[in-house]
């Protein structure tokens, strides 16, 4: 690939692929969720993040490309961690909100990063409709983040402090 644009259009299917996978993700996390502040949480960024991926289609028309989307193994590792923990740890209730708040936190910056490396290579090429959109999929993506780090530190202020 030597193309700057290549790349703007693989990072952009690779979001794509990432926005999809959560899609079919969150439903989950807000089941396995006990505490309701962080079951609302998840399902109210389901829907943000079902407007994400109509963000990204939209970019892909903007620029003038087909949409695709490009496997993603960052959130495909992420996704694995979780499967993995909550299988062979058998967390109880407590841990695993904690846990699904830090996933959840891990993902938000990763989707940051993604947001922020794709808003750059689209000012560079002169997309600047496209990188105002992109920019209100970070804008969303930093707000989740803050309510998770919340939703995290309320959830540990309740764990005994060790002798």
């Amino acid at each position: 690939m030597n193309d700057p644009r290549e790349l703007f259009m693989h990072e952009l299917g690779d979001i794509l692929y990432a926005e999809r996978t959560l899609v079919k993700v969150l439903p989950k996390l807000a089941q396995e969720a006990t505490d309701s502040t962080l079951r609302d949480a998840f399902e109210k960024h389901l829907g943000e993040t079902e407007q994400h991926v109509t963000n990204i289609e939209k970019v892909f028309e903007m620029v003038g490309e087909p949409v695709k989307a490009e496997k993603c193994p960052g959130i495909d590792g992420l996704k694995k961690e979780h499967d993995e923990f909550v299988t062979n740890e058998e967390p109880s209730t407590d841990v695993l909100d904690m846990f699904l708040t830090g996933a959840a936190a891990r993902t938000e910056h990763y989707e940051m990063a993604a947001y922020t490396g794709l808003i750059t290579m689209a000012k560079a090429l002169g997309e600047t409709d496209a990188a105002n959109l992109l920019a209100e999929n970070l804008k969303q993506e930093k707000a989740a983040l803050e309510t998770v780090t919340t939703i995290s530190e309320k959830l540990a202020s309740k764990i005994p402090a060790s002798a």
